[in-house]
């Protein structure tokens, strides 16, 4: 059985995901690797679903120490219109890292199963970490069970954000502003 570590955003995104790798007949373990989240509340109440959910299907889930939020800011500072890209790249390559280190056969994230994110330069991050990390990305489009993965994360009273989890999208979320068109002066 082929084992892949699942870069998890959070507990509700695991839960259509890491059944679907399973039906697929990976080995599955999560990695918890999220500097973006903020505030560090946020951080801990999505760590806390990801750490329920584990619980809850037997989930091996793997959790480096501290919280890398200063690693996130340098990642994207002076560019943070184009920011995904570089969030995707900062918690893509720390999970290609631990794959590789720990022997997985590939790497993969929950990120793909979200329709707000930005799937194909999601994919050609994973696949250019993937050729530098020297282990595969598996690519699938996990979109179609983002509807199932609410429905089951509600069924086990999982914590769900509003938002995509850097302070950035928490501004755009509620603040009701694009980040593009203030660095553009508009």
């Amino acid at each position: 059985m082929n084992q892949i570590l699942l870069h998890c955003c959070c507990g509700p995104c695991a839960t259509y995901t890491v059944n679907r790798l399973r039906e697929e007949g990976f080995q599955v373990t999560c990695f918890w690797y999220n500097p973006n989240i903020h505030p560090f509340t946020e951080h801990q109440s999505r760590l806390e679903a990801m750490r329920t959910l584990a619980h809850a299907i037997d989930l091996p889930l793997i959790i480096p120490e501290g919280y890398e939020m200063i690693d996130y800011f340098r990642a994207v500072v002076g560019h943070e219109a184009e920011r995904c890209g570089d969030c995707f790249r900062l918690r893509l390559s720390k999970t290609a890292a631990v794959a590789r280190e720990k022997g997985f056969s590939a790497f993969t994230t929950t990120l793909l199963i979200s329709p707000y994110q930005k799937h194909e330069l999601l994919r050609a991050v994973g696949e250019t970490v993937a050729k530098e990390q020297g282990v595969e990305f598996y690519y699938e489009d996990f979109r179609p069970g983002f509807r199932e993965s609410h429905r089951r994360s509600r069924e086990l009273n999982l914590y769900h954000q509003k938002y995509c989890g850097c302070v950035y999208s928490e501004w755009e979320r509620y603040g009701k502003v694009e980040i593009a068109k203030i660095l553009e002066g508009g």
